[in-house]
């Protein structure tokens, strides 16, 4: 959908897209918390500018800034990507910032921890901070073996005191404390296993180092003000993402076993997603969406789901516009907390897209993790041009 520019020389050659963004939240209700204005506005631009080698070796850079109206904190810069690829006919190797992705359940992806959460852009987990690495990838016949070392660490972003979707007392992210002595200098690493066989996709994965989640520990300022400071521990994890593919069906599974922060935990994602193609010879594809997710922290868990079902269906009109949406419904299985959500786009053209979204908290009781945010009910519209 986007364009390219295309620069050409017998020099060098790259390509320029991205995209620019209008976004506006609107809240149904009154904020909760003092300081929080009601809703808010924003300005985004992502552009990308690659290049690639004859021999398919590559360079990316990928910066992102946000201007928000209301939240400090949301008005950000990161830079998502900024890499070179090597390629050789035996292995791979990407060294700069980049982002890797992994997991194959809808609702939440367990598994994903290389890079850190952007939270101020989502409260969904899906939006994240560009990590620096070094990543050898060695592929073969028997699976792909990847390497990752990581020398430096991102915090996890938080919104502000004006900011909505936030816990009623402020992260303070200027006192961020460590277990490592080294703090965000720690080294960490990642070994990764990835195969294919008949219709099953796995990949097994061992990760040590500072932890992604971090623990809200309860502090006071110097006025005796509460406040919360994030503390990072030391982990181990080993992770777990697999997915069977069976005629219309998708059986899906996320696990992981980690250690060191608390107690040992095991926690999980099991699901499916049954297709309905080409229904009634109209071009639609309907897709029923059916996950459960285990934490066997419970009450302590630093997730949104700890023993949820979550339901959806995905519908895609395949249109020349390019029409789709997801809707989602949440229910905790220990209390009564409830959530529904929509996500939905169409393209306008060749360059402009709409986006409606919207999150509401249906129910909650106060030990529900999403208790906070029982008022902060919204509908989000945006409006992307890319280039």
């Amino acid at each position: 959908m986007a364009l390219c520019t295309v620069f050409s020389s017998q020099a060098f050659s790259f390509e320029l897209s991205g995209y620019v963004t209008a976004e506006g939240r609107y809240f149904f209700n009154e904020p909760l918390y003092p300081d929080q204005e009601r809703n808010n506005v924003s300005l985004a631009i992502q552009p990308e500018l690659y290049h690639e080698w004859r021999g398919g070796s590559s360079f990316i850079f990928t910066p992102f800034f946000r201007l928000d109206s209301t939240d400090e904190e949301r008005t950000h810069f990161d830079i998502r990507e900024l890499n070179f690829l090597w390629l050789t006919d035996y292995y791979e190797l990407r060294a700069g910032i980049g982002k890797v992705f992994w997991g194959v359940t809808e609702f939440f992806h367990l598994v994903d921890i290389i890079n850190q959460t952007d939270l101020v852009e989502d409260i969904d987990h899906e939006e994240k901070l560009g990590q620096p690495m070094v990543q050898l990838t060695v592929p073969s016949d028997w699976g792909v073996l990847e390497l990752f070392v990581l020398p430096y660490f991102r915090e996890r972003t938080f919104p502000g005191k004006k900011g909505r979707l936030r816990s009623p007392l402020h992260v303070d992210v200027d006192d961020t404390e460590y277990q490592s002595s080294r703090e965000e200098r720690h080294v960490d690493y990642t070994v990764r296993y990835s195969h294919t066989i008949g219709d099953i996709d796995f990949g097994l994965y061992y990760f040590t180092g500072t932890g992604r989640e971090p623990t809200l520990q309860l502090r006071f300022d110097a006025f005796g003000r509460p406040q919360l400071i994030p503390f990072y521990e030391q982990i181990g994890q080993t992770g777990l993402d697999a997915q069977v593919v069976t005629g219309n069906w998708l059986l899906k599974l996320e696990s992981l076993y980690r250690t060191g922060q608390g107690d040992d935990f095991f926690a999980s994602i099991t699901g499916f997603e049954y297709s309905f193609v080409n229904i009634a010879s109209s071009g639609i594809d309907i897709g029923l969406i059916g996950e459960w997710a285990y934490d066997e922290r419970g009450d302590d868990a630093t997730t949104t789901f700890d023993n949820d079902i979550m339901v959806g269906t995905r519908i895609a009109l395949n249109d020349a516009a390019s029409s789709e949406a997801l809707l989602g419904f949440v229910q905790d299985l220990d209390s009564r907390g409830q959530i529904f959500s929509l996500e939905s786009s169409r393209r306008i053209g060749n360059n402009v897209k709409i986006i409606l979204e919207s999150f509401l908290v249906l129910d909650s009781s106060q030990k529900d993790y999403i208790h906070p945010f029982r008022d902060d009910d919204y509908v989000l519209l945006e409006l992307a041009y890319y280039f």
